[in-house]
C-alpha cells in the first residue's frame, strides 16, 4: 500500500530529471542507438508537452567519442578521454538537436564540473541559468564536464551528477534510465524478484547488489542506489529503471509499477534545511573530522547550536579554515556536517579549552565557535551524506 501511494505521487511531480545512462544510449561498439535516443526523446518531449518542467542528464559524450574516433576501446589515460569527450559531446548534443527539433522541442547544453557546485557563486549561477532555461520552455540538456575534470573536481559518476542537479533545482521526481528494471533480490541459486519500493537505502540494501560496470559507462547499481537515497533525502523521489522498456518514462509518471521506487519518506528532515545548508551539506566533499564529547554531541543534536572548542575532544585529517568537516561522536556516528572557522592544526591547540582561553593560545581570536550552527548541518543518529 505504501508503494502504491507513493507512486500515484509521482504523477503530480511538477519538476522531473531524466538521467540516461551510456549503456542504453550507445550500442556496444559505442555508436549512439539512434532509435532508443529517438525514442527517449519523444517520451521526454510528451512529458514537456503534458506541463512538466524536464531535465535530461544525458551519459554517453565519451562512448560517442570512442566510436567517432574509430577506436576500438574506451581510452584509460586522462588526456585522450577528454579528446574522446570533446569529439563525442558535439556528436551527441548534434543527435539531440535534430530530434527535439523534430519534436519542436528547444534545448540547451549545460556542462558542470563538481568545482561549479562547490564554488557557491558559480552554483548560484548554475541554479538560475537551469531554471531560467526551465522558465523559458527550454530543455537542459546536462552532462558532466569530462573535456576538463580531473580527479579532484569530477563527480565520480553521473548517477551522483543526476542527484545532486536534483536537489540543485528542487525537483520533485528523479527517474534514473538504465538497462535493469530496478534492484532485484536473489530468491536462490536461479532465480530472483523485482523489489518494487525501498523507503531507504540501508547497508543492507546495498548488500543486495552484484555490481558490474560497462565498458562504456562508469556507474553501476551500487552507484544508482547511493546516488538515489542523496537525491532521497531532501525528499526526492527516485526511480531505477530500464530504458529499453517501451514508454518507460510516462508509465513512471502514470504511477505504474516499474522498476525500484525509493524515498518518499523524509528519513532525515533535511528536507526542511534551506538552500545554503543544503549547499553544505551535499555539494561540498569533506576533508576530515573533529570528535565531540557526548555533552557536544546531544547539544548539536538536540538544540541546533554552535560547536565549541570545549565540546571537541580529536581533529582527524589536515583541513585548512574554510573546510567542510564531519562532527562524529565517540561511537564514530556522524551526527553533522559544517565549514570550521580555525584549521585542523589551530583546532588541535584549543581543542577542550574554553572560548576565553582562544586568544591566549593562537594569539588571536576571530571566531568563538569550531562550528558556526549557521554553517553546519545537523544530521541526527544518521550516518552522513557522503559522495
Amino acid at each position: 500500500m505504501r508503494a502504491e501511494q507513493e507512486r500515484k505521487v509521482l504523477s503530480s511531480a511538477r519538476r522531473v530529471v531524466v538521467k540516461v545512462g551510456s549503456r542504453v544510449l550507445v550500442t556496444k561498439t559505442g555508436k549512439p542507438d539512434l532509435d532508443r535516443i529517438g525514442s527517449l526523446v519523444m517520451q521526454i518531449a510528451d512529458l514537456r508537452r503534458s506541463g512538466k518542467e524536464v531535465i535530461l542528464l544525458s551519459s554517453g559524450a565519451i562512448a560517442a567519442g570512442v566510436d567517432a574516433l574509430g577506436l576500438t576501446v574506451r581510452p584509460s589515460n586522462l588526456p585522450e578521454l577528454q579528446m574522446a569527450a570533446a569529439v563525442g559531446q558535439v556528436r551527441l548534443m548534434t543527435v539531440y538537436d535534430r530530434l527535439f527539433s523534430s519534436e519542436r522541442c528547444k534545448i540547451g547544453q549545460v556542462l558542470l564540473t563538481h568545482d561549479d557546485l562547490r564554488n557557491r557563486t558559480r552554483h548560484l549561477n548554475a541554479r538560475n541559468t537551469m531554471l531560467t532555461l526551465l522558465e523559458r520552455d527550454i530543455i537542459p540538456i546536462i552532462n558532466e564536464n569530462d573535456v576538463v575534470s580531473v580527479d579532484e573536481i569530477k563527480f565520480g559518476d553521473n548517477d551522483v551528477l543526476a542527484a545532486l542537479v536534483s536537489i540543485l533545482i528542487e525537483a520533485d521526481a528523479l527517474i534514473l534510465i538504465t538497462t535493469t528494471n530496478g534492484l532485484r533480490e536473489s530468491i536462490d541459486d536461479v532465480d530472483s524478484a523485482r523489489i518494487p519500493y525501498l523507503p531507504e537505502v540501508t547497508d543492507k540494501v546495498l548488500d543486495l547488489v552484484s555490481d558490474k560496470r560497462g565498458e562504456f559507462s562508469l556507474g553501476g547499481m551500487a552507484s544508482k542506489l547511493k546516488s538515489a537515497q542523496i537525491a532521497a533525502d531532501v525528499g526526492v523521489r527516485v526511480v531505477i529503471a530500464d530504458g529499453r522498456q517501451h514508454n518507460v518514462i510516462p508509465k513512471i509518471m502514470r504511477g505504474e509499477d516499474i522498476g525500484t521506487l525509493i524515498g518518499g519518506e523524509d528519513q532525515r528532515g533535511l528536507s526542511q534545511i534551506n538552500r545554503r545548508k543544503r549547499w553544505i551539506a551535499f555539494f561540498h566533499r569533506t576533508s576530515g573530522a573533529v570528535v565531540v564529547d557526548d555533552g557536544a554531541r546531544t547539544a548539536i543534536i538536540d538544540r541546533n547550536v554552535s560547536l565549541l572548542p570545549i565540546g571537541v575532544l580529536d581533529v582527524e585529517g589536515l583541513f585548512p579554515k574554510g573546510a567542510l568537516v564531519n562532527v562524529k561522536a565517540l561511537d564514530g556516528t556522524i551526527i553533522a556536517k559544517g565549514l570550521v572557522d580555525f584549521s585542523s592544526d589551530q583546532i588541535q591547540q584549543i581543542k577542550g579549552k574554553k572560548t576565553s582561553e582562544i586568544e591566549s593560545i593562537l594569539g588571536f581570536n576571530d571566531y568563538n565557535e569550531i562550528i558556526h550552527r549557521e554553517n553546519m548541518v545537523v544530521l541526527s543518529n544518521k550516518i552522513g551524506v557522503e559522495q
